[in-house]
């Protein structure tokens, strides 16, 4: 048991110590394509509608109310929505999910 203690390493253990962190590093790899990079992506399209947004807009909050844009205040980061007559809500900018445009299939005619 002492003889083990006093062997010296073998040549080419460090070589080893990097093989083990290889599957490591490919699984951070795929973690990155699969997770991390269309995240990203859904973010910067995100900001982009975000920041394209005018009086007259039709949107949809997070919380899945329509209205159209009433007003936009860029310095506090907020939006005024009407959502019917005489009906106005403040919400914030990043409530805002995406425009709501309805499908063109539901609203071509039918030739019938």
């Amino acid at each position: 048991m002492i003889d083990l203690l006093q062997t010296s390493p073998q040549p080419g253990g460090a070589a080893g110590g990097l093989i083990q962190f290889l599957p490591m590093v490919f699984i951070f790899v795929i973690f990155y394509f699969l997770l991390i990079a269309p995240m990203r992506k859904k973010q910067k399209k995100t900001q982009e509608m975000l920041s394209k947004l005018k009086k007259g807009d039709e949107v949809i909050t997070g919380g899945g109310i329509f209205g159209r844009i009433a007003a936009l205040d860029e310095t506090r980061g907020f939006v005024v929505l009407q959502v019917a007559d005489n009906v106005k809500i403040k919400v914030a900018r990043s409530a805002i999910a995406g425009m709501a445009t309805e499908p063109e299939a539901a609203t071509a005619p039918t030739g019938s």
